[in-house]
């Protein structure tokens, strides 16, 4: 067989593999052999992906579950070839839904819920290093920094709560607004902020300059409580929780 030859067959084949209800098997294959191929990848990509949306399948059921791990399969170019990341390729691919899939069963929170599921084997998997250990006696005087391992979300639907038996149809007023961190000994850990807190780790990513007094006070403004001691007193006892929570910490 010469190489163009092997190269269309190939490309029949992956064609086949991707969309078997539309694109047959290379000429001369045997039918059944070629099922196999089909099933095989197929069982392999919806396991693969199956153990970081549990919540997703359970609310979509099986039948719609394929349907959607069929559709990523068709009609999405993945840009990596680790197992490990095809997860987060595939919260790529949802991104734009239910748009992008058409009519069907899709709900309208499934973007956040699938994002919301990954987050988690995200975290588990990035190569960062928990914040040098700091004095908490310095956190109104020194610059503060975000341990890359504490990751503030915000979701227009409450995707902690979504599940088989509570399916909202329509976002709450409010967002929802979450912590996920990674503890010392690699365990991941969801936590809801009230928008105070949210909004304080967000300053301290947007101001690094700013001592922790400083970011307080910023804080105090934005909420329309100017001067107020008591609204400093009860930020520097959050931020002293997230120093113990290894969330903030000092810049020396």
């Amino acid at each position: 067989m010469d190489k163009h030859s092997l190269h269309q067959q190939q490309t029949t084949m992956g064609l086949y593999l991707r969309d078997p209800e539309h694109c047959p098997p290379p000429a001369g294959m045997d039918v059944a052999r070629a099922g196999v191929y089909r099933d095989l990848v197929f069982s392999n990509l919806s396991s693969l992906l199956g153990g970081t949306f549990p919540v997703l399948i359970k609310v979509l059921g099986d039948e719609h579950w394929r349907s959607l791990v069929r559709t990523f399969m068709r009609d999405y170019r993945a840009r990596t070839p680790k197992f490990g990341e095809i997860a987060e390729e595939f919260v790529e691919f949802l991104a734009p839904a239910p748009q992008a899939l058409g009519e069907g069963p899709w709900p309208p929170f499934m973007v956040e819920l699938a994002h919301y599921e990954w987050i988690e084997m995200a975290l588990q998997q990035v190569e960062a290093e928990p914040l040098p250990a700091s004095d908490a006696g310095l956190l109104l005087d020194r610059p503060l920094q975000v341990s890359p391992l504490a990751w503030p979300l915000a979701y227009a639907w409450p995707v902690q709560l979504v599940g088989p038996d509570f399916r909202p149809e329509a976002p709450p007023v409010q967002p929802t607004l979450l912590l996920v961190r990674r503890t010392e000994d690699w365990n991941v850990k969801f936590s809801e902020l009230s928008p105070l807190a949210w909004r304080l780790l967000q300053r301290i990513g947007e101001f690094p300059e700013l001592d922790g007094r400083a970011q307080l006070e910023g804080l105090a403004v934005e909420a329309g409580a100017t001067g107020s001691p008591a609204f400093i007193d009860s930020g520097l006892a959050l931020l002293r929780q997230m120093h113990g929570e290894g969330v903030v910490g000092v810049i020396a």
